[in-house]
């Protein structure tokens, strides 16, 4: 199974926190997913996702469509109010569902024509859904304009040549700190160290960090100081078990998991901070509506800097995809590009995503805006740190040997080096 980090971040996001882990690499996998979110009743404050004049109406009869997601218990509500707005004031209905395994789900409906017209995750599906024909290029129907949107979002929603989604905001990790034990975010890790050596006594379960240790949290480490974990225009395209990227997960071992809870998974790592246990933690975006739930006094700064290197995160768009279900013109297909385009260009929406769920905005009109609370902005910052994740195809044999050999290493059953090469034997077989 692959282990991608919205695998992660979207189903363990909030559940971890609470005990509950949902379906995903490395933990046990739950079902298909439920229906039972649709969201067509037009319930809800009507002023939370914009106005109705902000629909993008189309000529020709109503339509309705299939729309998937996969979001943390916190954010669905949101969601619904939007959806519910959309269908109010359009001629159009889309019927909402929240799918405990999106991955799983799409790629077993979508070859079987059962799949939805549209359906919501990061950008790293993209190559190899669109080589797999699980997602259509839908560039001629597309009446919004992208240059809205930033050069990043832009160019995550196309592969080679097709334009297969519209964006609607970004995400990374970002330095996350307890406002009520730090006066102010640490600018180094050396700075950060001195805090969390201060707190950590896990005899008295308090840590200095809490800090899931995977593939996708740990990019930025593993890439601080010219490593790289996959990069397709690079000769070898498999930086996992290059010098310089072993330089950078060591260093994220010495400098950070001797801090941690000694379970590197999300759920404990996220638990540490989420319950005053902890002065920092390092995660992304949707992790804050679970803050704001626990009444957590917080703020955000991007990722601190090692000496000798800098930060280098993996950053994710998330879109809206065009399932293979809109290569067939007609009414529900209609429907749904209708949608899209109204969810990924309204404002109201993007501002209200980010103050209560702490999304990135990728229209540009807002990105920078001095409207987006402080706390966004910092992840912003991140962002701008960081590199997005690959789309291609052959990233998706990386995540998962990658991950075990972080595993192996955050436990302490193998050397740094040899763990790494033994990944990208694993992997290069994979391709194979």
């Amino acid at each position: 199974m692959t282990m991608d980090r919205r695998t992660v971040l979207k189903h363990l996001g909030t559940a971890g926190v609470v005990g509950a882990l949902a379906g995903c690499a490395g933990v046990q996998e739950q079902g298909e997913g439920t229906e039972a979110s649709q969201s067509g009743d037009g319930s809800g404050d009507s002023t939370a996702s914009g106005d109705a004049d902000s629909t993008t109406e189309s000529s020709g009869p109503a339509g309705t469509a299939k729309a998937w997601y996969s979001l943390p218990d916190t954010e669905i509500p949101l969601r619904k109010e939007a959806l519910g707005m959309y269908n109010e004031a359009s001629k159009h209905t889309i019927e909402g569902a929240d799918i405990s395994d999106l991955r799983k789900k799409t790629t077993s409906a979508i070859p079987a024509n059962q799949g939805p017209k549209t359906f919501e995750w990061a950008h790293d599906f993209v190559g190899d859904y669109y080589q797999r024909g699980f997602i259509v290029d839908k560039s001629d129907s597309i009446s919004v304009e992208m240059d809205q949107f930033t050069d990043a979002a832009q160019g995550a929603v196309q592969f080679d040549g097709a334009t297969v989604g519209l964006p609607h905001s970004a995400e990374t990790v970002a330095l996350v700190y307890n406002t009520e034990m730090v006066d102010s975010a640490p600018s180094t890790v050396s700075e950060m160290k001195t805090v969390m050596e201060e707190y950590h006594d896990p005899q008295n379960g308090t840590y200095g960090l809490g800090y899931p240790f995977d593939p996708y949290f740990t990019s930025a480490w593993a890439q601080a100081f010219g490593g790289y974990i996959f990069d397709p225009e690079e000769d070898p395209q498999l930086g996992v078990n290059t010098d310089a990227t072993a330089k950078g997960v060591k260093f994220a071992l010495d400098n950070f998991a001797p801090y941690m809870p000694n379970d590197p998974t999300y759920g404990p790592q996220a638990a540490a901070f989420a319950e005053g246990n902890a002065p920092f933690a390092i995660n992304g975006p949707w992790y804050l509506s679970t803050l704001n739930e626990k009444g957590v006094d917080y703020g955000v700064a991007k990722l601190p800097t090692p000496e000798g290197g800098e930060p280098n995160p993996f950053t994710g768009i998330t879109m809206w995809y065009f399932s293979k279900a809109m290569s067939e013109d007609g009414p529900g297909t209609q429907a749904a590009m209708d949608f899209i385009e109204w969810y990924a260009t309204n404002e109201d929406i993007a501002l209200r995503n980010a103050k209560e769920q702490g999304a990135i905005p990728v229209l540009d009109s807002i990105a920078t805006s001095d409207d987006l609370p402080e706390n966004v902005q910092g992840f912003s910052e991140a962002v701008q740190q960081g590199v997005p994740m690959p789309t291609h195809p052959k990233m998706n044999a990386v995540w998962t040997p990658y991950g075990d050999a972080l595993t192996k290493l955050f436990n302490g059953d193998m050397d740094v080096k040899p763990a790494l090469d033994e990944a990208a034997k694993t992997i290069r077989s994979n391709w194979e």
